[in-house]
């Protein structure tokens, strides 16, 4: 088993550095926030969620797409950490473009006020093939 420090690491390691996170004010203790382009509009407030497995969207957001009728019906209940529950709206599958990477993705779509247009989670991560890091905030 190969040792691994912060001055030594593999080769096929991946890695962040401290030029990952030059601009950002260190410390803190932020949430991975990003943007996210649907149906060639740009949406801010996304939060990336490894912590849950569905993807959410807020029915404002949906509204907004002109996609109100895309949604399929599909009464499901939502527990939140606070154990609060809502039950959604039903589904809808949309290409999401993130960096230049277009995925078809299902969302449960929530009536809810919520601080972020959208949470994406686990589901999303793993197809991305992405590795996000809350201290970069990359």
């Amino acid at each position: 088993m190969e040792k691994c420090t912060r001055d030594y690491l593999p080769e096929d390691t991946l890695s962040f550095n401290d030029e990952d996170a030059k601009g950002i004010e260190q410390p803190h203790n932020d949430a991975l926030v990003i943007s996210i382009l649907m149906n060639k509009i740009q949406f801010n407030r996304v939060l990336v969620d490894p912590g849950i497995l569905e993807n959410i969207i807020r029915s404002r957001v949906v509204e907004q797409l002109g996609l109100q009728d895309q949604i399929m019906p599909a009464a499901r209940v939502l527990n939140g950490f606070n154990m609060a529950s809502e039950t959604n709206k039903g589904e809808i599958i949309l290409p999401v473009n993130v960096v230049e990477t277009i995925q078809e993705m299902k969302f449960h779509v929530i009536e809810g006020d919520m601080r972020y247009n959208s949470l994406i989670g686990r589901s999303w991560i793993h197809n991305m093939r992405a590795v996000p890091s809350t201290l970069h905030q990359a």
